[in-house]
């Protein structure tokens, strides 16, 4: 009888890196780049040393929810016989690849770094007193999503959680790092954001839905049904762009607003696309997940532009 090829080093070196799923980490540097050009355009001095420590505690952050979020959704991800490539986790650990205690291990020590990389900023770097909460409470939302005790994903908080961590903390931290204070005008420039990272965590869940009910996982989906689901969804894509007069009066540069008008088509396009019943279609799942994915990073990346275009000015 043959004996069964053990993988070698370089492969399972491969599916610990797709555990982590690095292409989300993008995100991170990009809506913490956001953050700190913001404190650049309200007048703070730029620190080099504050924005890789920064970074470091935010990346650590994103990878212990990634490593944690596919350990104790092992059940719905091995129950999800639909993921597609932004849906039902890595796969790594669903298929078997790598042990389940790998990811354990990883996501409690990339929580160790992001707390020394925290305390660095606090007490060496001195970068404000609400360096720690901030960064602290992003840590406990990342680890809440899919963790226990909290599990806030199993719940029905999941989008709330991620829209308020990913597209909201994120760049908050990095501005407040730099600027140290708080002011209003991150709080405007993340509230669209926080609405499109929402409406991408419901379209995600469309495909993971059987799976998730089967394994005992009650997303949002799951509470509110997929019809209302998709009117919610409508709703929050509209709310993003209807704030957008309120929030120049309030302070928001007007280019940044008409910035994100530029990517507005994609949201009407996908709008269009769930009315019409593309939630229902399995062969449509990728592609809507791509796009949502594609309007949370292109409206990120349109307000990163318009404020660095406005320091440089």
């Amino acid at each position: 009888m043959a004996e069964i090829e053990s993988p070698s080093v370089l492969r399972l070196t491969y599916y610990y890196i797709r555990l982590g799923r690095p292409l989300f980490l993008l995100g991170g540097f990009l809506l913490h780049g956001l953050g700190v050009v913001v404190a650049l355009y309200n007048r703070a001095e730029l620190d080099i040393a504050t924005l890789l420590w920064s970074q470091i505690a935010i990346t650590a952050v994103q990878l212990m929810t990634h490593y944690s979020n596919d350990y104790f959704d092992l059940a719905a991800d091995e129950a999800n016989t639909t993921p597609t490539r932004w849906s039902g986790g890595s796969r790594i650990l669903a298929k078997g690849l790598l042990p389940p205690q790998v990811a354990l291990i990883t996501a409690i020590t990339m929580a160790a770094i992001a707390v020394f990389a925290t305390l660095w900023l606090a007490l060496i770097l001195e970068t404000g007193p609400l360096t720690m909460p901030l960064i602290l409470l992003a840590g406990v939302l990342g680890w809440s999503y899919s963790s226990p005790p909290l599990k806030l994903n199993m719940h029905g908080l999941g989008e709330i959680t991620g829209a308020a961590l990913i597209t909201g903390l994120t760049p908050i931290v990095g501005y407040y790092v730099q600027a140290g204070v708080l002011d209003l005008l991150p709080f405007l420039a993340v509230f669209p954001l926080a609405c499109f990272q929402f409406a991408m965590l419901l379209v995600i869940n469309f495909p993971d839905a059987a799976g998730d009910m089967a394994s005992g996982k009650h997303t949002l989906l799951y509470f509110v049904g997929s019809l209302a689901a998709v009117r919610l969804y409508l709703i929050v894509l509209t709310l993003a762009y209807l704030s957008l007069p309120l929030l120049v009066w309030i302070g928001l540069p007007i280019l940044v607003a008409l910035a994100l008008l530029l990517i507005s088509p994609m949201a009407i396009w996908q709008g269009w696309r769930m009315w019409r019943g593309a939630w229902a279609d399995p062969a449509k799942w990728d592609s809507l997940g791509f796009w949502s994915i594609g309007l949370v990073m292109g409206s990120s990346g349109v307000e990163f532009l318009a404020f660095l275009l406005l320091v440089m000015r």
